[in-house]
């Protein structure tokens, strides 16, 4: 059974968010989705995985909880409750090499995206970022890309002119190791 008094932590919001909900940019290419001026997941992304972690409510265990994830879908709540979040992903996923973890209240999960360097707008379908972030996203996993093929350059401070070259495409696209 679910603790006592903690289901009506995940009952704000159940499978869909309604318009007032949006995601923002937080610090160095890490967002944060919110609902009602509260953070329900923070996610970034690099060219292989998708890092979500969701804060859990207090003393919640990895034994509390129930997540599943399948090569297009994430549905995470506590057991015996409706799913906290229950979303497609924005594309396809290697479930099988995708994991999850809880440590210091934290639900943390390693998503394996299926197509390395494919750029996400979002963590979860219908959560996407604003324009502005996809643009400053796209050139991060640039950034990535050509830090992994050359690794004795910085590739830190790269600006981009003009529209960013997607990163599994670009000049031929990335083999997958």
């Amino acid at each position: 059974a679910p603790p006592r008094g903690r289901s009506s932590f995940f009952s704000a919001c159940l499978s869909a968010f309604p318009p007032s909900c949006h995601m923002t940019s937080v610090a160095s290419q890490r967002h944060e989705f919110k609902h009602e001026g509260r953070v329900i997941y923070t996610w970034e992304q690099d060219l292989s995985e998708v890092q979500i972690d969701i804060p859990l409510p207090p003393g919640a265990t990895k034994r509390d909880l129930a997540v599943t994830i399948t090569n297009d879908q994430l549905t995470v709540g506590l057991k015996g409750v409706p799913p906290y979040l229950n979303a497609p992903f924005p594309s396809k996923v290697k479930a099988s090499e995708s994991y999850w973890t809880v440590d210091d209240g934290t639900l943390s999960l390693q998503v394996c995206k299926s197509v390395k360097a494919e750029f996400w707008p979002s963590a979860l379908r219908g959560h996407e970022l604003e324009a502005g972030s996809q643009t400053a996203e796209r050139e991060a996993l640039m950034r990535h890309r050509f830090q992994e093929e050359h690794p004795g350059f910085d590739f830190s401070g790269a600006k981009f002119e003009g529209e960013v070259p997607e990163a599994k495409s670009f000049m031929g696209g990335m083999s997958r190791p």
